[in-house]
């Protein structure tokens, strides 16, 4: 980060000061030791127990590129703050900005006067003022900070976060590097989400060609593969929707390094290796791999997890990983591409200086699938998807209540689901049963203008590969991979169920939760202290949403057993129902939203709030 100082390639240049920042370097513990980019950008740790954080306008170079940032201490990525478990921590924010600022500690147990989301558990930190932060540590791992103001976060208002046990740490290596992943563009976001909200794949150029069709109609026939996109255009989807904000305007950092820069980690040969991967991006899920280099996951979301050697793993926006890899003699590319395959953030890991590997070629696009829209090809006959009213043979007769259905009503086309009697309709035969038997399920149906429609036959994608890493040949993480090191605390079955839909109309760019964007949710989602509670996801849309719950972690649903993975966020796939069983022992008002940043600020945030139980009379 250049800031108000001199730019990072004059920077290098100054060979003296890097040879005695290398040989300080040397001198530090195993855990602090970095390459020369990290050492020499801000990602030295700031250690202790006070810290002061000015938030600032200043300028920052991105491969080269001058632009206009938000920035904490005049670095891009914020200072990282390294803490100690049991330690009570103090943080003077003060706002030097001409708007509101904030800082929310992302993934940290605390209390919920001190988690920094504006309008829900403090006013925010208003010009020219500071404001004060102090909590006791309950944990230790991998987190980040970030501004929960406006669309601060996409100008670079955020940083790397690390606790350390109280304890000796088992996942302890010869050297490590915290490696965060973001997004930078060189326009201001508030014209990003004007021009997202006229047209939301502005910023494709990634569109199905002709050329495509011919493919597709060489292996798949040529009326499957009319049928396929007609299917799709009188929908008014697009099975290259990916991304809402792709690398058309995006350049993809790693600790804030644009890949001509090449970010370097160095490492001297025998030793292992901690990779502390951070998503902090605005709205980019990145797939990383280090070509030739096995990846062995230790922590998900700060907490330890039973070590899983993969060679590729998606991270979600505001999920981390830590990764312990053992590099040979020679240079490796840290390869984290988007999703869409439109860029990549890369950098080296390396014994010496100067050193580089070859960088992979951007793998093709993917396309959505029948899947992604929650739909059953066995099930689904294209010919009801014709603007034709649904003739019965058409229908799955066994997952409906005819006697209570409106058959007038019912044109298949138009997927409004808000046009059935949901009352009338068999729910245990259309995939909406309580995930335990023993609860009390509660859920509403989402309806109105901010919803195209439900997802017909959503399903447990967990165990599945990440979109465009199905058919890769070598071993890629998905969620059921992953088991808590240490028993869950809790492992009481759930005393009740809600179902929660992820809603959208995405040709409007309106997202929300059953169908309200969080300007119109009157009453929060009602907690009670202690109680065990099972929320049920449905994502009824055609995106992918990392989902962030403050305040509390949560156990994913992914077994019966008492080693289920905890987490705080976790990536809703495309037609996905999935349950994660969450603790309320957190008394207060939380956010709960989708970490995609254009998608909260449209409106996918709810509030939860954790209260004790009222007394009978």
């Amino acid at each position: 980060m250049t800031g108000n100082s001199v730019n990072r390639r004059g920077f290098l240049r100054k060979g003296a000061f890097v040879a005695a920042a290398a040989g300080l370097n040397l001198a530090l513990p195993p855990w602090a030791r970095g390459g020369l980019a990290s050492s020499l950008e801000g990602m030295r740790p700031q250690l202790g127990n006070i810290f002061d954080l000015n938030v600032d306008q200043a300028l920052c170079t991105i491969d080269g590129r001058e632009g206009a940032g938000v920035l904490v201490n005049g670095q891009l990525p914020a200072p990282l703050l390294r803490w100690r478990e049991g330690d009570t921590v103090t943080m003077r924010v003060t706002n030097n900005l001409a708007s509101d600022t904030s800082i929310h500690w992302h993934g940290i147990l605390l209390p919920f006067q001190m988690d920094g989301v504006p309008r829900v558990t403090f006013p925010g930190i208003k010009p020219g003022e500071t404001f004060v932060y102090e909590f006791p540590l309950q944990q230790a791992g991998t987190y980040w900070y970030h501004s929960h103001s406006g669309l601060q976060e996409q100008r670079g208002h955020y940083g790397p976060l690390i606790i350390d046990p109280k304890g000796s740490d088992p996942d302890s290596v010869e050297r490590e590097y915290v490696v965060l992943l973001s997004d930078w563009t060189f326009e201001d976001p508030h014209r990003v989400f004007a021009k997202l909200k006229k047209m939301s794949d502005n910023y494709n150029f990634q569109q199905r060609t002709v050329g495509e069709f011919y493919r597709d109609s060489r292996t798949r026939g040529l009326k499957n593969t009319f049928d396929e996109r007609l299917m799709w255009g009188e929908m008014r989807m697009n099975a290259a929707d990916i991304a809402d904000v792709t690398g058309s305007t995006y350049t993809y950092l790693i600790n804030g390094h644009g890949p001509q820069d090449n970010w370097t980690g160095l490492f001297s040969p025998g030793e292992r290796v901690r990779l502390r991967f951070i998503n902090a991006s605005a709205m980019s899920i990145f797939n990383v791999r280090i070509p030739g280099l096995p990846l062995n996951v230790v922590q998900a979301d700060g907490l330890p997890v039973n070590p899983v050697e993969v060679d590729e793993f998606q991270i979600g926006i505001a999920e981390t990983f830590d990764v312990v890899v053992e590099p040979k003699n020679q240079a490796y590319t840290l390869m984290a591409e988007s999703n869409d395959r439109y860029g990549y953030a890369r950098g080296t890991l390396s014994p010496q200086e100067g050193l580089s590997a070859d960088i992979p070629q951007l793998r093709p696009r993917p396309t959505l699938t029948m899947k992604d829209m929650a739909m059953d090809h066995g099930e689904m006959n294209h010919v009801a998807m014709n603007h034709k009213p649904m003739g019965h043979g058409e229908m799955n007769h066994a997952s409906m209540d005819h006697e209570q259905m409106d058959h007038g009503k019912t044109d298949a086309m138009e997927m409004d689901h808000s046009a059935m009697n949901h009352g009338g309709m068999d729910h245990a035969a259309m995939g909406h049963e309580p995930n335990n038997a023993g609860s009390t399920q509660e859920h509403k149906h989402a309806k109105g203008p901010g919803v195209v429609g439900l997802a017909m036959n959503p399903v447990n994608r967990l165990g599945e590969r990440p979109l465009g890493l199905e058919d890769v040949a070598h071993r890629v993480l998905v969620y059921t991979d992953l088991q808590s090191r240490e028993k869950n605390p809790d492992s009481r079955s759930p005393q009740r169920e809600l179902e929660l839909h992820l809603t959208s109309n995405m040709e409007r760019y309106m997202w929300s939760f059953d169908g309200l964007k969080f300007s119109e949710v009157d009453e929060p989602i009602t907690l009670y202290k202690d109680e065990r509670v099972r929320l049920t996801m449905v994502n009824d849309t055609m995106m992918p949403h990392p989902i962030h719950l403050h305040g509390m972690f949560f156990d994913v649903v992914t077994n019966d057993g008492d080693f289920k993975p905890r987490k705080h966020t976790i990536v809703v796939k495309p037609g996905e129902k999935m349950s994660v069983d969450i603790t309320a022992d957190a008394v207060g008002d939380w956010a709960f939203h989708c970490h995609l940043l254009y998608h909260m600020h449209a409106g996918m945030m709810r509030v939860v709030s954790v209260v004790d139980r009222p007394k009978l009379a």
